[in-house]
């Protein structure tokens, strides 16, 4: 059943209604009245019964989530029922690691519940789904927001949890971290995709996505398109004609640097949450066409919550909540940047961290440098061999030359935890140094920064088109960052860029020259010459470190209690520039705080590599559990929050091996003093 709310009857009422009657000379007491978000559009609710469908698993249940990805009946075109179940498919396992050996189905998964018991069922959740845009009229933000809310919510015991997405993913990219603990506490779920979620756009067939995810060309979808890119139609033929089968994409290319705004958004998703379940549960106002509110932050326990990106956001949301919307926080591997201070101190065994707190785009700037000579084979070292010529890397041979690029990267902030995961995460920073530099400096996606754009490749690295039946399912087989990065400066023409050869040095060094005016990009100066940028990349290069300044977290949570757990071995999001270092941020402008922060040995940021990597990682995901639990006793019972600590975990022999509480023990009450991490003042310590 689907239905739509709008805001006609509130446009109707009159000044008296919306002041109160008693306001307006009744001598009844004043009724606040259920309004409404200015920002938001139209939305469209849709219930579920948990048992042919539902909000968790889109009725697949806990062994469909294992399984095959469910197919379409006509796969030219997909119902929008059948791309949000294959969104939910898609997007749950993409945060999670599903191998059974590896804790589905007996530490987490739809089947155990908000206790921790494991069930026989499939674990499906009936209740409804409501979807709106928020926007400012323009057409041009179209941020997603949904808030789930379970059959099990009790009004008398309220609850809400924030699921920001992760990544770049559209709206459902929470549904497997902080919303499937949401649900099973019987909680209200208020996702939003953070103005980055899933957008293809492809010139040639003017083709968008609208916000059901079902394909439409950009003039019929008009302000609903989820992102087309800020164009005239003269300018698109042309660069369709000059750029075959290039794409565009919404975090990329939307112009609007959607991070600035992911703590607002995140606490807009919280407002939409209040409003439909005040609809829902608010008895009716004496003039009959409006709802009382029923439920407000007095009364209801909100957390502000979810991975990565979404982690990042809760605790932005957090910062910038002026409202007293969010009652705590519990955020997992969280990308944060704190705003730059010497004001903290982070050490770890004693030795002080140089230079803690970097901004993403400055790392993964020179991740991308390292990594891929890193990952480098025999044979196939390009990337190594000029990174040796520019003088930016030493070593006789490859072996030396990726010992010291290693060292390198941990001297730049990463730990020695990461050096074996560092070839697996080339790639991802690749993705990460090109879509943020458009992000941040509001390029359009014919500006072709650094030489870069986005297309699908062939196995010759050459662009190719989307099919049909691949740009109907966009929606949901997408994980926000569309396509490959394209590098179009390569001697012999455009390639993927791991094909790429640099002018400067005619090497198949994986597009090397691109990604060193990346790297200049972040810093205003030539990457390997040292010298000041001059022209064109300078003026870049500011545009792009006012769009790094715009997200700057200030680390003031304002009393807030809040649980960060975070991996020693994330590669992506390394502990000293985020967590660490908020950590510290929020001790130096905070003072006597409520933050506590778990850090996890043996812990990436991506849970699959539990799976691929057994001997080396452990599902950081029971411990976004766990820190949900423990700031959910903390606000409903008072509980202590946990002391701030490392909790030392045991890897698996191998992918066979069952992993069990043993391998993942739990947060401790009261940590053995060599776990402790303490806060002095402005210093924090964190034991080896």
């Amino acid at each position: 059943m689907q239905m739509t709310i709008t805001r006609a009857g509130i446009a109707g009422m009159s000044l008296c209604t919306l002041l109160a009657l008693a306001a307006c000379g009744s001598n009844h007491a004043p009724e606040e009245l259920n309004q409404m978000p200015g920002y938001l559009g139209t939305i469209t609710r849709a219930d579920y019964d948990g048992k042919t469908n539902d909000l968790l698993t889109a009725g697949l249940g806990k062994t469909g989530l294992a399984g095959a990805a469910p197919a379409y009946a006509n796969a030219e075109q997909p119902t929008p029922l059948e791309l949000r179940r294959n969104a939910i498919y898609a997007n749950y396992r993409a945060v999670l690691d599903i191998a059974a050996n590896s804790g589905y189905g007996t530490l987490y998964g739809p089947n155990v519940d908000a206790s921790g018991n494991v069930g026989t069922g499939e674990g499906l959740v009936a209740g409804s789904e409501y979807i709106a845009y928020a926007d400012d009229g323009t057409g041009k933000k179209n941020v997603t927001l949904m808030v789930q809310v379970p059959a099990s919510f009790d009004p008398d015991r309220a609850c809400i949890v924030t699921g920001t997405s992760s990544g770049s993913r559209g709206i459902y990219g929470a549904i497997g971290s902080s919303g499937e603990w949401g649900l099973k506490k019987g909680c209200a779920v208020a996702y939003a995709d953070k103005g980055s979620g899933t957008g293809l756009y492809v010139f040639e067939d003017d083709s968008v996505n609208l916000q059901n995810g079902v394909r439409a060309g950009r003039v019929a979808a008009g302000k609903n398109a989820i992102f087309a890119p800020d164009l005239s139609d003269a300018e698109r033929l042309a660069w369709a004609g000059s750029n075959p089968n290039r794409i565009a994409f919404k975090h990329a290319h939307s112009q609007q640097n959607p991070e600035k705004d992911w703590g607002k958004v995140t606490l807009q998703a919280v407002e939409m949450a209040y409003y439909v379940l005040n609809e829902r549960y608010g008895v009716l106002a004496r003039d009959g066409s409006s709802r009382v509110v029923r439920l407000t932050p007095k009364n209801t326990i909100t957390i502000a919550s979810s991975i990565s990106n979404g982690a990042g956001s809760a605790l932005l949301a957090a910062e910038q909540d002026s409202k007293g919307l969010i009652s705590g926080v519990a955020a997992s591997e969280p990308q944060i940047q704190p705003a730059a201070s010497g004001a903290y101190t982070v050490r770890q065994g004693g030795a002080v961290v140089a230079n803690p707190g970097r901004a993403l785009f400055d790392y993964a700037t020179y991740a991308a440098l390292y990594q891929p000579c890193i990952a480098s084979v025999a044979g196939n070292a390009g990337r190594c061999t000029a990174l040796v010529a520019k003088g930016l890397l030493n070593g006789a041979d490859l072996a030396a030359q990726q010992a010291d690029a290693k060292q390198r990267l941990r001297a730049y902030g990463w730990l020695p935890d990461s050096d074996p995961l560092q070839a697996a995460h080339a790639g991802t920073n690749i993705l990460v140094a090109v879509t943020y530099a458009y992000a941040y400096g509001k390029f359009s996606v014919t500006d072709k920064v650094c030489g870069f754009t986005f297309a699908q490749t062939d196995a010759g690295g050459n662009p190719i088109a989307f099919t049909s039946t691949q740009k109907a399912a966009s929606f949901a087989a997408q994980n926000g960052i569309l396509g490959n990065v394209v590098y179009e400066n390569s001697v012999g023409g455009a390639k993927v860029y791991t094909a790429g050869v640099s002018p400067s040095s005619s090497l198949a060094d994986q597009s090397l020259d691109g990604f060193l005016c990346l790297r200049s990009l972040a810093t205003g100066r030539d990457t390997v010459s040292g010298a000041n940028l001059q022209g064109t990349l300078a003026t870049q290069s500011v545009r792009v470190r006012a769009g790094v300044a715009e997200v700057a977290a200030s680390g003031k949570l304002n009393g807030k209690p809040a649980i960060i757990v975070h991996g020693r071995s994330d590669t992506l999001i390394p502990v000293n520039q985020a967590s660490r270092a908020y950590l510290g941020l929020n001790a130096a402008v905070e003072g006597n705080s409520q933050l506590r922060y778990i850090e996890v040995t043996n812990a990436n940021h991506f849970d699959s590599f539990s799976n691929a990597l057994p001997t080396l990682i452990v599902p950081l995901h029971v411990y976004l559990n766990r820190a949900l639990d423990a700031m959910y006793a903390h606000l409903n019972a008072k509980q202590a929050l946990p002391p701030s600590q490392v909790v030392r975990t045991v890897t698996r022999a191998d992918a066979s091996t069952l992993i069990t509480n043993v391998n993942v023990p739990a947060i401790a009450t009261a940590p053995a003093p060599g776990n402790v991490i303490s806060v002095t003042g402005t210093v924090v310590d964190i034991p080896n």
